[in-house]
């Protein structure tokens, strides 16, 4: 019978107290891969409760007033169709955003990485094994594109154009730019500038902080709130977007992990700059947010 790795791993890491490590830098460590030691490992690990506390604790991660008000279920009409036609200018926007770290990556697999990303949000499906996905649903969250196949309807765009159209919103009428509030084009160009940016340290601190802030539970807080705006007004607004998104982003966020562990071990990265960009970047989200929140009273006073 062969020995478990994932026990001899979680062995080692507790010989040289370095709980908290993920699996790929432990077996890096294991293995003396160039760049890996336990010294490295323990100022790493000390460099991540910075994080934690530096980052982590922004406060549009550990508190949301927007969802947690959207979450309650109690959106007019008009609040609902404001915030469908800005979740569309900003998962519009990303496309650029995305584009560009695709174009910035340092490495093939980083570029691959990217480029999964982008060409699945404008419809290409993850496909896990033989399993495609049906034209019925939204498809996998897992696996990979390569080999996969493309369709207009696994957009992620059009997901959100399915729901604009049941609250009589035109294609015209989503999605551009022009429709954008100015706190929610300062989260998109924020996006492309840092997310999607030319120094790659930078931009792997905010696809960190990005990443980190789509797996605290915004996606969850949004669904409960349509589906009790859906059960309360007898409306049927498709939901598949955000409930397929709730269900990737924990996967993202531990690959970002994985990633911002590598970067630390292989090259030499400035600490300060990562947390000063991961900031940025949250400081950008959160203008996003509170904009939209304005919106809702400015539309709660008027309708």
């Amino acid at each position: 019978m062969q020995p478990d790795p994932q026990i001899s791993l979680d062995g080692f890491a507790q010989r040289h107290h370095l709980e908290g490590l993920s699996l790929p830098s432990l077996t890096a460590l294991t293995e003396k891969q160039d760049g890996y030691s336990v010294d490295k490992a323990k100022h790493f690990l000390t460099f991540q409760r910075r994080i934690n506390n530096e980052i982590l604790k922004h406060r549009i991660i550990i508190r949301n007033p927007y969802t947690a008000w959207f979450e309650q279920g109690n959106q007019s009409q008009a609040q609902i169709k404001a915030f469908i036609i800005q979740f569309s200018v900003f998962s519009n926007q990303f496309l650029i955003a995305q584009l560009h770290k695709m174009i910035h990556a340092d490495t093939l697999e980083s570029m691959h990485a990217s480029k999964e990303i982008l060409a699945n949000e404008i419809g290409v499906r993850f496909q896990s094994g033989q399993q495609q996905g049906s034209s019925n649903d939204l498809g996998s969250t897992e696996g990979s594109i390569d080999g996969s196949y493309f369709s207009f309807g696994a957009a992620h765009f059009e997901w959100l154009y399915n729901i604009a159209k049941k609250l009589d919103l035109s294609f015209s009428e989503i999605g551009q730019p022009k429709h954008g509030t100015q706190a929610t084009l300062f989260f998109c160009n924020e996006l492309i500038r840092l997310y999607g940016g030319d120094n790659y340290q930078s931009s792997q601190a905010a696809s960190y902080a990005v990443e980190n802030w789509a797996a605290a539970g915004f996606w969850r807080q949004l669904i409960i709130g349509l589906q009790k705006y859906n059960k309360r007004s007898g409306s049927e607004l498709p939901l598949g977007f955000f409930i397929w998104h709730d269900k990737i982003e924990a996967q993202h966020a531990a690959h970002t992990q994985e990633e911002l562990e590598e970067l630390y071990f292989t090259q030499d990265l400035d600490e300060d700059a990562f947390i000063h960009y991961g900031n940025e970047m949250l400081n950008g989200v959160a203008a996003f947010w509170d904009g939209l929140d304005e919106q809702r009273r400015e539309l709660a006073t008027t309708h």
